[in-house]
């Protein structure tokens, strides 16, 4: 039987508990609270629901994860870069980024960026915890990409693209910071195609696991004893060159 989870204070089973089929459900309940989210992250749980559904939370095996290191970066990607007049911002149009995400990708029309996750990650976001990348092109905002940051690693949830490769760029300027300024590891949750053709690839969930605790111990955090409260968590100063980058490649 799934857990249920409905003490104040979130507890997650071990993740290795997780079913098979569906692979990595682990629990359902609890709260979508900056609590609630941050200790599901830095234990390599992440909510996913329908709007008729529960809040559902998963760790799936294998896991996909991009090092920065390991970005592919094609010629022709390279080329858009350089020539293709983007400028990139940080944090300057959070809602709208996922908002954009969040919008129907296909004929049934449905998404699992509920409101409840739109609310929930946008207070993340006025928290600084939550952050998103943005891609402009002639004064429109044309791709972007949103996440969590806690200190080398980078939880991304979803990219969107309106022109030509930009959540591409918006993955580019992200994998270059982070492996310039210290960032170890973007957590992309599920293979896809796409991501794998960019460099991405599957490792064990116990190993992902393992660089999570080796890259965001626990007294990297500050931990609280009352529900409503957000624990801090470790700075993460490569978020900085994103920042600096402008349209600049």
């Amino acid at each position: 039987m799934l857990p249920w989870l409905s003490s104040p204070h979130p507890t997650f089973p071990s993740a290795a508990a997780a079913l098979d089929a569906p692979n990595g459900l682990l629990a359902a309940g609890g709260e979508l609270s900056p609590l609630w989210l941050v200790e599901a992250y830095r234990q390599g749980i992440f909510p996913w629901f329908s709007d008729d559904d529960p809040i559902l939370w998963w760790s799936p095996d294998p896991r996909m994860i991009l090092l920065p290191e390991q970005f592919k970066q094609r010629r022709s990607l390279t080329k858009r870069l350089r020539h293709g007049g983007f400028h990139i911002t940080l944090d300057q149009h959070f809602d709208q980024v996922i908002e954009a995400c969040a919008a129907p990708r296909d004929e049934e029309g449905g998404t699992w960026i509920t409101v409840e996750m739109r609310e929930a990650y946008s207070l993340l976001h006025a928290l600084g915890i939550a952050h998103s990348i943005e891609v402009h092109q002639h004064g429109q905002l044309v791709g972007g990409l949103y996440g969590l940051a806690m200190g080398p690693v980078f939880f991304g949830e979803s990219m969107f693209s309106r022109a030509p490769d930009a959540s591409k760029v918006a993955l580019a300027h992200l994998a270059r910071a982070m492996r310039e300024h210290g960032g170890k590891l973007i957590d992309c949750q599920m293979h896809t195609p796409h991501l794998a053709s960019l460099g991405a690839i599957t490792v064990a969930r116990g190993a992902f696991i393992n660089y999570l605790k080796n890259w965001l111990p626990d007294k990297s955090f500050t931990s609280t004893s009352s529900p409503d409260k957000t624990p801090s968590v470790p700075p993460s100063p490569w978020l900085k060159a994103i920042n600096a980058e402008g349209s600049v490649y």
